[in-house]
């Protein structure tokens, strides 16, 4: 049985391809850089925002320098843009509420930056109180490193064997692995089941629903 479900954000609980692509192309646009079509961002993301600027940017401009330039854009249109089209997955806030009846301890690991995900969270799950709610931080090795998952393993006080660790990538299955815990790829997120299929985590659902299964 598990006591402690961590959810990655974008591509787990939420679909926030939308909004992310048409922010990025913002920022390229106003430097006069190419743009990409929306299913492109489904392989940019999941490193992090600068990892995020770096795909997004073309050969010969991947630069410290326009990175830079690319995020001072990009954030302040996201923070008005971040939840234009973002929407959770289905059987999503059912998921949520369910296992916070049934007692279960509920925690956010995401490679956004923390301010978006502490928006995006208290936005479209307001009645979730989850016992941590952790994005990138500042000093803060991102995903697929372990760290994010120790601090949040500190925080609700469980042993490892009763954790269970949901993401949609290969990043997320990598952290699990790399933390030690129970991983459960999702397939209605970004990367394909293919992807998920490479870390060979203990379990892979097709439904919000089979979560509940699992714990």
């Amino acid at each position: 049985m598990k006591e402690l479900i961590i959810f990655d954000l974008d591509g787990t609980l939420l679909n926030t391809i939308a909004d992310l692509a048409q922010s990025v192309n913002y920022a390229l646009n106003r430097l006069g850089f190419p743009t990409h079509d929306e299913a492109s961002y489904n392989f940019m993301v999941g490193n992090g925002i600068n990892k995020l600027f770096e795909r997004a940017l073309p050969e010969g401009e991947k630069t410290a320098e326009n990175i830079v330039r690319v995020r001072e854009l990009f954030l302040p249109f996201y923070a008005e843009h971040k939840m234009d089209k973002s929407r959770p997955y289905p059987g999503i806030p059912e998921l949520l509420d369910t296992l916070q009846k049934q007692g279960k301890q509920i925690a956010i690991a995401s490679n956004k930056y923390q301010a978006g995900t502490e928006a995006l969270i208290a936005h479209y799950f307001p009645e979730i109180k989850f016992v941590a709610v952790f994005g990138q931080r500042e000093g803060i090795s991102p995903k697929p490193d372990p760290t994010i998952v120790h601090d949040i393993l500190r925080i609700a006080g469980t042993p490892k064997e009763k954790v269970l660790y949901v993401g949609d990538s290969g990043v997320d299955m990598q952290t699990a692995l790399n933390s030690g815990i129970t991983s459960c790829g999702v397939t209605w997120g970004f990367r394909p089941r293919a992807e998920l299929e490479d870390f060979n985590p203990n379990h892979i659902v097709n439904t919000a629903e089979e979560i509940l299964a699992l714990v």
